[in-house]
């Protein structure tokens, strides 16, 4: 398995195409200048999902998921059926991203937890892994991924910014823990920890670009190349080689996600 690195979670879609004159493939020239071999385009809503996909479609090396963020409140509300219908392309390997965020939601949030609850049936359904979302909602999050059995399936933890029981929750239900540019952030001293608990084989990396741009980018656009910058803390953290991280992180992606095997 070759130790390019992959971009487990970015939003081709969302980009600032600017530095590259409006085209994608400029970013994803850089992308390779950097060592980034493989990306997963990641859904947030079904409205957009052709501009999820197409990427993928065009690019051997990109795959796509399908899924309606927990913040999305306007357009389609998906059903289990829709979901898997969606997910039988082929270049779709992932069910999300989906989740709790009670962040950015006020008041009952039960069309969350309802939701949540039809993407985990639809990954079990589908046979293709979830990407989870959690953002101040880790008790109800778990606690729904018990319920629901989303340990059948498994997936990803996507952008953790949880402290170790929360991680060893989610392991512990065949999830992956992905770090994301918060963790080279000087106030993610919790994060920082658990980067250098987690076993090296339930660990993947991400963008989650164009946003959370790591250091020595924070606060501008993000971009897939800067899963690099990621992956170089992660190796530092653990005093260990980028080379390690790289290898590693590639090869529990392509575990996890089964699907891209076959492209």
């Amino acid at each position: 398995m070759t130790s390019l690195l992959v971009d487990s979670h970015c939003h081709l879609d969302r980009l600032d195409l600017a530095p590259f004159d409006g085209q994608l493939d400029g970013a994803l020239e850089n992308a390779r200048a950097h060592g980034v071999g493989h990306m997963l385009c990641v859904c947030i809503d079904l409205e957009h999902f052709h501009d999820v996909l197409e990427p993928a479609q065009q690019h051997a090396n990109i795959f796509a998921s399908v899924g309606v963020h927990p913040n999305e409140q306007e357009g389609e509300e998906p059903d289990v059926g829709r979901l898997v219908s969606l997910a039988n392309d082929p270049k779709v390997i992932a069910i999300g991203e989906t989740g709790l965020d009670y962040f950015r939601s006020e008041g009952d949030l039960e069309w969350q937890r309802d939701r949540f609850r039809t993407h985990i049936a639809a990954a079990k359904q589908s046979g293709k892994p979830l990407i989870i979302h959690m953002r101040e909602a880790t008790t109800d999050t778990l606690r729904i991924m018990h319920e629901e059995s989303a340990g059948d399936i498994g997936g990803v933890m996507h952008c953790f910014a949880e402290d170790w029981e929360a991680a060893k929750a989610a392991m512990d239900m065949n999830f992956y823990i992905s770090f994301s540019g918060i963790v080279t952030f000087n106030s993610a001293k919790t994060l920082k920890e658990v980067a250098r608990q987690v076993p090296l084989e339930k660990m993947l990396v991400e963008t989650d670009s164009p946003y959370l741009a790591p250091t020595p980018y924070r606060g501008k656009s993000n971009q897939p190349a800067y899963v690099k910058y990621v992956a170089e803390h992660i190796a530092g953290l653990r005093d260990t080689r980028l080379e390690a991280i790289s290898e590693a992180t590639t090869e529990n992606f392509f575990r996890l996600f089964k699907a891209a095997n076959s492209i």
